[in-house]
């Protein structure tokens, strides 16, 4: 019998396993891959996300970010730069083996190779009304006094919570090696550029001698998506350089009244849908939640009786929403606003100083874009005018 399970060692998950071991509970983190493994992903560290690193976090970073350049699907780019450090870029694989190695050091255990056929909260698997049984694929039965799932977009443990979601988005990648020439043509700057479709922009983000490209854009429009991909990178020169790998994946925001919880069982990062949805970032999403995940499915596991466990899982849904979801509101009504109108947006950002004072305070985690809004009478009266 485990105190806490744990679906999935990504970002959300491996942060997830560590909050609960840090208390001295057994945790036990299940991944389906074995690891290392990469995901399609940039890759940015924004502040956010280095504040929610366990303590003494040593970040596996590929290169620093002092400087944006901004453009129109390639037209009227612009450059801005600081003299503070904006971001941080990491490799996926890289970053994911290491929160996972500090949740086995804070007592977690880990099997890989472990793919989750199902939760059951009822029926013959499950001695009592405190425990969860999670079914894997090869037919063995783990019991835990609470599970957290954090298996991704495609979540099980989603499906079995009830995630609702409201956008989904398709994002491409290729991760291009470059010679050194190129490579330090980029070091230290990262392109975004807002796309032809409604919604969509790309994005070059350098790590040493290789590029990690990349597009997103409505589901729907994979055909428009993948010439948006060919010709930005066509754009850029790159063309010529064969990529390393090339991948897709799907990202989906959860619906505002989507539950977080049923039962023993919470959702966290991507399985919640839980993700930033104007610039579809996700990493921070995912170490927050998944660190409120594992605090609260402690005090779950601790619940004698389905009501204490249902307080407690409650709490948890609320510390969510109180914040992340917030920000996820604010985030909501940008991309509206966005998509309907990119170059007022570009405007905004390159020609505006506040505007980019206020977006290089984002990255660097000295606010956040709810935070902005609710607190800055002139954001608010520009997101409202805006939303009109």
């Amino acid at each position: 019998m485990w105190d806490v399970v744990v679906v999935g060692a990504g970002p959300a998950g491996a942060s997830a396993a560590y909050a609960a071991a840090v208390t001295g509970r057994r945790v036990l983190l299940l991944e389906k891959a074995e690891l290392p493994r990469y995901k399609t992903c940039g890759g940015g560290i924004i502040g956010p996300s280095r504040d929610a690193l366990p303590p003494g976090f040593e970040l596996p970073l590929r290169d620093r970010v002092y400087a944006v350049t901004f453009s129109l699907d390639g037209r009227f780019a612009r450059t801005r730069r600081s003299r503070n450090m904006l971001f941080g870029l990491v490799n996926r694989s890289e970053f994911d083996h290491a929160l996972v190695e500090s949740a086995q050091k804070a007592g977690a255990e880990l099997w890989t190779g472990a793919a989750v056929a199902r939760v059951e909260q009822h029926g013959p698997a499950v001695p009592d009304r405190r425990t969860v049984a999670v079914v894997l694929s090869d037919g063995r039965t783990v019991l835990a006094r609470a599970v957290v799932g954090a298996d991704g977009s495609a979540s099980r443990i989603g499906a079995h919570v009830g995630v609702k979601v409201d956008q989904v988005d398709l994002g491409l990648e290729a991760e291009i090696p470059v010679p050194p020439s190129v490579a330090e043509d980029w070091a230290g700057r990262v392109l975004i550029d807002w796309g032809p479709l409604p919604g969509s922009y790309g994005w070059v983000f350098p790590k040493g001698d290789t590029l990690t490209v990349g597009v997103i854009s409505a589901r729907g429009e994979g055909a428009a998506t993948k010439r948006y991909l060919e010709d930005f990178i066509a754009r850029l020169g790159l063309a010529g350089f064969e990529p390393a790998i090339s991948s897709g994946h799907l990202t989906r925001c959860r619906s505002a009244d989507s539950p977080l919880t049923r039962g023993r069982v919470l959702v966290c990062g991507d399985a919640a849908g839980l993700l930033e949805p104007w610039t579809r970032e996700g990493i921070s999403f995912a170490l927050r939640s998944g660190r409120l995940a594992g605090e609260w499915a402690v005090r779950v596991a601790e619940a004698h009786d389905a009501v204490d466990a249902r307080r407690q899982a409650l709490n948890y849904a609320f510390a969510v929403k109180s914040g992340l979801g917030v920000e996820m509101g604010v985030g909501s009504r940008m991309h509206a606003v966005f998509a309907r109108r990119p170059k007022l947006l570009h405007a905004v950002l390159t020609g505006f100083r506040p505007a980019w004072n206020a977006f290089a305070r984002i990255t660097r985690g000295t606010t956040t874009l709810g935070e902005l809004v609710r607190t800055h009478p002139l954001a608010q009266r520009a997101l409202e005018r805006m939303d009109r």
